[in-house]
């Protein structure tokens, strides 16, 4: 599963918003289907854009992402940069193009149901219900006392010791 964190959470979101909203998608399309539409929102790249940098390596997002060169320099490799900052690895890069982390599809809204790799709506539901997920593991990963220790230091100095100001009266 993709590591937890706000970017990926609210591409995911953004994306999935987009497709809602009537955004162009067809899964062929290497700049308006499904990575692709991840990219649009984490970056400031069109979806041309985005085609024509895929263009220069051969094959579907899986293909590219699990037999690319990290030093060969092409422009699909400013992509995957993108993907691996936002915290997928190329195994969550073949899940998000195909739909079908077993994870994500247990959490889908009404259960279990296999979803379908060019059907908008199910990319809509998989973005959504993967974002909903991240963001549990997310705030269940917070630790509130390294947080608290953290305010301390920047409010009041890295001698404050003094943590009565949070009592409940």
């Amino acid at each position: 599963m993709a590591k937890p964190n706000t970017d990926l959470i609210e591409g995911l979101r953004n994306a999935a918003n987009a497709l809602r909203n009537g955004a162009y998608y067809a899964w062929g399309h290497h700049g308006a289907c499904n990575c692709g539409h991840l990219l649009q929102v984490t970056t400031t790249l069109s979806k041309e854009e985005i085609l024509t940098y895929a263009h220069t390596s051969t094959g579907e997002w899986t293909e590219i992402a699990e037999g690319s060169c990290s030093v060969s320099g092409a422009p699909v490799m400013l992509l995957l940069h993108k993907l691996q900052q936002l915290g997928l690895t190329p195994t969550d890069i073949h899940h998000l193009e195909y739909l079908d982390d077993r994870e994500v599809l247990d959490h889908l809204p009404g259960g279990f149901r296999w979803l379908k790799r060019n059907i908008r709506e199910d990319v809509i539901a998989y973005f959504e219900t993967l974002a909903n997920i991240l963001e549990e593991k997310l705030e269940y990963s917070i630790d509130i006392n390294s947080i608290v220790e953290m305010i301390d230091s920047y409010q009041f100095g890295e001698a404050a010791t003094d943590r009565s100001y949070l009592a409940i009266a």
